[in-house]
């Protein structure tokens, strides 16, 4: 634990190197709020704060940037970070007019973090198969082809083409339709995988094929949506760090599992190592879950380097966390 003064001047060569990226001095340093001391006492302290892992020196004659260990003692210390009133009202305003299917909402969500933040964005959408089925329909689209419609209660449309063994009867698939209402409404998509048998053998066939399709949908695995990856570019001058990041973000299982790991570790950030990846190194993860009804169902998150703002980034992932939740809840 650091006393006041070292955790001061941590705070103050931290939030100046995520402001400009360059090595801090101790002159600037002794004139930051909350710093009440002199240019050589505030060296000798950062001497001490390098010796103790919180700061490096690149070069003999530099300043100081953070480490790994400096950047998690200031997160840490953080009280619960607030958007600015610009940031809350944009936030309030987008998710007043979301509306829609929700996929649309999600990429659109995306777009709102990174505006938000300047940096990747990423969220995983809630699994459609846990989602409450509000309506069910049969279209015929060919002789022997109809597609499934399901209407769910997180805004989601589950579309299925199913190919069946004879020429469409109306009075049949009537009947198969209303089996799968009957059967569905009010219950979670993945009912339908194990509903029971219609009445009739022809009606039958439809019905255990649609629940093939629904079954199929069940394993197809998480929707992830990415936006703002070309922001990682300004980020970082390696090009091979770039193109590792961008690889990374294009993988959706590898994403998916990276911002998991970090949720079920009880986190809401990652730091360089943190994040388990060494290709992530210089990068930090901000994440929050969202809940549909006060289930767990997905994570928003934000993807920078390790120099970004955290307090912005925290506030940013948390309210639209939460009132990506309320939205959904209420369909």
């Amino acid at each position: 634990m650091l006393d006041e003064r070292k955790a001061s001047i941590l705070r103050a060569v931290v939030e100046e190197y995520i402001q400009t990226a360059q090595p801090v001095g101790s002159g600037h340093v002794a004139s930051a709020p909350g710093v009440s001391v002199s240019s050589a006492t505030v060296r000798n302290e950062m001497a001490a704060l390098e010796t103790e892992g919180f700061l490096a020196q690149p070069h003999t004659s530099a300043g100081r940037i953070p480490t790994e260990k400096g950047y998690r003692y200031f997160v840490d210390a953080l009280t619960q970070p607030s958007l600015d009133r610009s940031s809350a009202q944009q936030v309030r305003a987008f998710f007043d007019r979301a509306h829609g299917e929700i996929e649309q909402m999600l990429v659109d969500t995306t777009r709102l973090l990174t505006g938000l933040t300047d940096y990747a964005a990423v969220v995983v959408g809630p699994p459609h198969e846990v989602a409450q089925v509000r309506s069910v329909q049969l279209v015929p689209l060919a002789p022997r082809v109809v597609l499934f419609v399901a209407v769910l209660g997180n805004g989601a449309v589950e579309k299925r083409s199913v190919e069946l063994a004879s020429d469409i009867d109306d009075a049949v698939l009537a009947a198969a339709a209303e089996h799968l209402s009957a059967q569905g409404i009010g219950h979670p998509l993945a009912m339908l995988a194990s509903a029971p048998a219609a009445r009739t053998p022809e009606a039958e066939d439809i019905v255990g094929r649609v629940r093939a399709a629904v079954n199929t949908s069940s394993e197809d695995g998480d929707h992830v949506f990415v936006s703002g990856a070309s922001r990682i570019s300004a980020s970082f001058d390696a090009v091979e760090t770039v193109r590792s990041v961008l690889t990374i973000l294009e993988q959706q299982l590898v994403v998916v599992s990276l911002l998991r790991d970090v949720v079920d570790r009880g986190l809401n950030v990652a730091i360089g190592s943190e994040t388990g990846m060494q290709p992530l190194a210089d990068c930090a993860l901000v994440v929050a879950p969202y809940s549909i009804d006060g289930e767990q169902v997905g994570t928003v998150g934000v993807l920078g380097p390790t120099r970004m703002n955290y307090p912005q980034a925290l506030a940013a992932v948390a309210v639209v966390g939460q009132r990506l939740g309320h939205r959904l809840s209420e369909g």
